[in-house]
């Protein structure tokens, strides 16, 4: 298995086709697992002007528990997809769009695996920041930035199999599970549950919805890239699905529930917050940053995983290197606050894009051949169509992203629907639409009598 670490854009061998349902499992739950999840849970009651959404507790877990099950079932069904062809998840995107079809996707997808390590390293140095001035006197969080781009480096290199043999299951998880238990006991504790649950929100269930969706979805774009070393698409479906919805409905609830009750007043003060909690709660944040270094791995591998698709004769280890330091330099430079309309822009991409891929999946048989992805015509312009007016769909019902672009999209007179939000009006219609052209295409011409 020498040669699987930088397993590159060819189907996978089924000798290297390893991991099991356990291995699938501890993957998705370590990378579901996540201190900017707890952030986004945050953003979800922040009072609006402070770049949140100010739901109602009540409101907030409904969002949550909706848009874990509807996002799990959807990286479930990635990695199932990514487990029968054994090829990445940008790759694979030649069948349903053609070779050239998929550059689009890819370059949003490095770009999203980019904006997700910057953010990730951001959320990790200020993690660590806030234990050592707590510990030692000195934040220091440029260094931190630093130190963990190096270690998110050294884990990519380590391909998928080798993170999970050699770190995943070596990490002690029972201690995470500890300190997550600890945080909710810690943001409870003297608190009013009745009070905290009968205040009152904006009944913004949708937006919150979008939001958390928009977190979970975006791991879709990725979830070939690991799912392909599963032993068969069964394995793949359910370590995936499961593994990463387990955690994923406690850890927005404790970022919903921290930012209530310790009066937080932006998301990064969150972390900030639980530093000042105490001994407990620092040894329980020093557990989830360094656990956070998984989800740094995984979008600087997919990140060069990604770049692969554009430029197969580059060894991978040269991409991931690129690709660390790009996202280290950015880390530098950007700001936190950015991160929820982020996460709104790649929501309305990846999520009408999942559906153009899952419908042509589906009349494919549920089965793509090599010949499928490696000798697929250079452009299928119909279900790329498909997916962009699934992507204007989105835009025009919840229009976000930089204030430059909602500008733009605001002369389209943006309509929100009542019901539904905006991700699965845009899902549903991609995957119509493109069941549509398939179907079309299939259909053999009649000639004129």
């Amino acid at each position: 298995m020498d040669d699987a670490p930088n397993w590159g854009i060819e189907p996978v061998p089924e000798r290297l086709r390893v991991l099991g349902f356990l291995d699938g499992f501890l993957l998705w739950a370590n990378l579901s697992v996540s201190l900017l999840v707890i952030v986004a849970g945050a953003f979800l009651v922040l009072p609006v002007d402070q770049y949140g959404l100010a739901l109602s507790l009540p409101e907030a877990l409904g969002a949550i528990a909706a848009a874990a099950v509807v996002g799990n079932l959807m990286i479930a069904a990635g990695a199932a997809i990514g487990a029968s062809t054994g090829v990445p998840s940008m790759v694979l995107l030649r069948a349903p769009l053609g070779r050239r079809g998929s550059y689009l996707p890819t370059a949003l997808n490095i770009a999203q695996c980019l904006g997700w390590s910057v953010f990730e390293l951001i959320v990790i140095a200020t993690g660590a920041s806030a234990l050592s001035e707590q510990v030692f006197g000195f934040g220091a969080v440029p260094f931190w930035k630093l130190l963990f781009g190096v270690l998110a480096t050294v884990l990519a290199l380590l391909g998928p199999i080798g993170f999970v043999r050699r770190y995943v299951r070596r990490f002690a998880v029972w201690i995470v599970v500890v300190s997550l238990a600890y945080l909710a006991w810690w943001s409870l504790h003297g608190q009013h549950v009745d009070a905290l649950w009968r205040k009152h929100g904006a009944h913004a269930f949708w937006p919150g919805f979008d939001l958390v969706l928009a977190s979970i979805v975006s791991w879709t774009p990725l979830v070939a890239d690991y799912s392909r070393f599963s032993r068969t698409p069964r394995v793949g479906f359910w370590g995936a699905g499961l593994g990463y919805f387990v955690p994923t409905i406690p850890l927005f609830a404790l970022g919903a529930v921290i930012a209530m009750t310790r009066s937080i007043s932006d998301a990064p003060a969150l972390l900030t917050a639980i530093a000042a909690g105490g001994a407990a709660s620092i040894l329980a944040l020093l557990a989830l940053t360094v656990d956070e270094s998984d989800e740094a791995f995984a979008n600087v591998y997919s990140g060069a995983v990604s770049l692969q698709n554009l430029l197969p004769r580059v060894p991978q280890r040269a991409l991931v290197g690129g690709t660390a330091a790009v996202a280290t330099v950015g880390a530098l430079l950007i700001d936190l606050r950015n991160y929820q309309p982020f996460l709104y822009l790649l929501g309305s991409f990846f999520v009408p894009l999942f559906g153009v891929l899952l419908a042509d999946w589906l009349l494919a048989g549920r089965h793509y051949s090599r010949d499928d992805v490696f000798a697929a015509p250079e452009l299928r312009l119909e279900l790329v169509l498909a997916w962009l007016a699934g992507f204007c769909l989105y835009q025009w019902l919840y229009p976000d992203g930089p204030g430059w672009w909602t500008r733009v999209v605001g002369h389209t007179h943006p309509h929100a629907l009542p019901w539904g939000g905006a991700s699965i009006p845009s899902f549903a219609g991609a995957f119509v639409l493109a069941a549509l052209a398939r179907s079309l295409r299939r259909r053999p011409v009649l000639a004129r009598a």
